[in-house]
Parts: structure tokens; C-alpha cells; sequence
């Protein structure tokens, strides 16, 4: 199953605010990080909303709370860009609905990414996010790997173009597992291992377990177990989150053969 999270660098500056929200969302903490920001200026609306929708594809619940404050966020949403990045959330959390299997969302999701895209113009700072999420809707839901992949490569090329490392490593991850998926492991591999750098320069624990057992599924023992066991340390650290992890960090039966 393929999992991501909103767009967000990380280096928060001088801004006291954003780095208490980056550190708290960092570990699993969404709902005290949304709490720190405000609901009704559009920005910070729009980053609740995000961070409530993250935290419902992490956690597998919390979809009412991000279902209202979505509704706020495109309420308070002024230009076009703003509504378009509301509706990029929820295409997003449309998305995430469907993949976990809570409600199929399939075609809101479409429709929500359509939208964004005609509000959202190429080179904004929030397109490579948008391209982003058209290829997990291409990948997850429509089964369409090469979509996918041009989408993916223009948010890579996006999220360079403005210095977006979280973004990044999500790119760096999903185009490696269709390298994976097409048997490219050493292309594979090198985008695994960038992803996770990625994630553990900026502190993102959250999002680095995943990447530790993304990383494993190339590399060969002892490497592979070392690096699984370290991702079972960093799950069972954030209390089970995220949730969509546990059965592939579940330790393998006494007696059961390993390669």
C-alpha cells in the first residue's frame, strides 16, 4: 500500500509557531499541532486541514475533524490559489478515504484534483503538491503506472524547483517503487535510500519507519533485518503509527523460515 503526506520542508526558520507545529506533527502529534493554528485566515486554515488529513491516513481515524476543517478552510478561501489548494486537501483526503477502504471516494478525488488544477497555475508554489497527488490517484486508484510516473517526475522536478525536501522524499519513494514494481532494485534502492536521508535530516519520525521497511525490501541480509528492526523500534516509539505498518513490521512466526 502507497501512503503519503502533505507537502512541508521542515526548516521552519525563525517562526516559533511553525517550528512547535513542524516538531509536534513530526511525531504523530497532528490534532496538538492543529490546535496551535488559527481557523480563520486562509493559510493557516488550509494547514489544519492538512495536518487533520494527515493525520487521518497515518491513524486510520479523525475523518470527521478533517472533514470540518476542510469546510472551513474552503470557506475562508479567497483567490484562486487558495481554493485551489483547498481543493487539492480534499481531493487528498478523498483519496486517503478510498485507499483505506473507509468510503470509496474515487471519483471526488478525480474531481477535487481536476478542480485544483484549474486554479492552481504551473510553476505556483503548490503545483508540484498537486502533480504529487494526481499520481497517487493515478497509481492507487486508477492502476495507471505510467500516469503515475509522469506525474511523480513533475513533482520531483517541482519540489526541487522550490526547495521542498518533505515533498522530495516522497517523490524520491514512490518512483522507486515502481522502479521496484518493474525490477529496476539498483534504481530502487538509490530513491529508498534518498527518501529515508531525506526524512531523517529533517526529523520527520513519522514518516521514517515506513521508509526504513521501503528501504529493507532491496537490500539483503543482515542489512534487510537490521533495518526492519530499527523501523519496529521507531513504530512501537510513536505508540502503532502509523497504523498501515504494523502487519508488514509483525515479526515473523518461531520457526518460520527466512531468507
Amino acid at each position: 500500500m502507497a501512503h503519503t503526506a502533505m507537502s512541508g520542508n521542515g526548516t521552519t526558520g525563525d517562526d516559533p509557531l511553525q517550528t512547535a507545529v513542524w516538531r509536534l506533527r513530526s511525531r504523530a502529534c497532528w490534532a496538538d499541532a492543529a490546535a496551535l493554528l488559527p481557523a480563520d485566515r486562509p493559510a493557516p486554515a488550509l494547514q489544519r486541514a492538512a495536518l487533520l488529513a494527515e493525520r487521518c491516513l497515518y491513524t486510520e481515524g479523525g475523518w470527521e475533524e478533517a472533514e470540518d476543517a476542510l469546510r472551513t478552510a474552503e470557506a475562508v478561501a479567497h483567490s484562486d490559489e487558495e481554493r485551489g489548494a483547498a481543493a487539492c486537501e480534499r481531493g487528498y483526503l478523498a483519496y486517503a478515504a478510498t485507499l483505506l477502504g473507509v468510503r470509496d471516494r474515487a471519483d471526488e478525488a478525480r474531481a477535487a484534483l481536476g478542480r485544483a488544477a484549474a486554479l492552481i497555475p504551473p510553476g505556483a508554489a503548490g503545483r508540484a503538491l498537486l502533480d504529487f497527488r494526481r499520481g497517487l490517484v493515478a497509481q492507487n486508484l486508477a492502476g495507471a503506472p505510467q500516469a503515475a510516473r509522469a506525474a511523480f517526475r513533475r513533482a520531483h522536478a517541482g519540489a526541487t524547483a522550490n526547495a521542498d525536501p518533505l515533498l522530495l522524499s516522497f517523490t524520491w519513494r514512490h518512483l522507486a517503487g515502481l522502479a521496484l514494481r518493474d525490477g529496476e532494485l539498483t534504481e530502487a534502492r538509490h530513491g529508498f535510500a534518498e527518501s529515508l536521508r531525506i526524512r531523517e535530516e529533517l526529523g520527520y519520525l513519522v514518516g521514517t519507519a515506513p521508509a526504513l521497511v521501503s528501504l529493507a525490501d532491496t537490500e539483503e541480509e543482515p542489512e534487510a533485518s537490521r533495518l526492519r528492526e530499527e523501523a519496529r523500534r521507531l513504530f512501537r516509539l510513536l505508540g502503532g503509527v502509523p497504523t498501515w505498518l504494523a502487519q508488514q513490521l509483525a515479526p515473523p512466526a518461531p520457526g518460520a523460515a527466512t531468507a
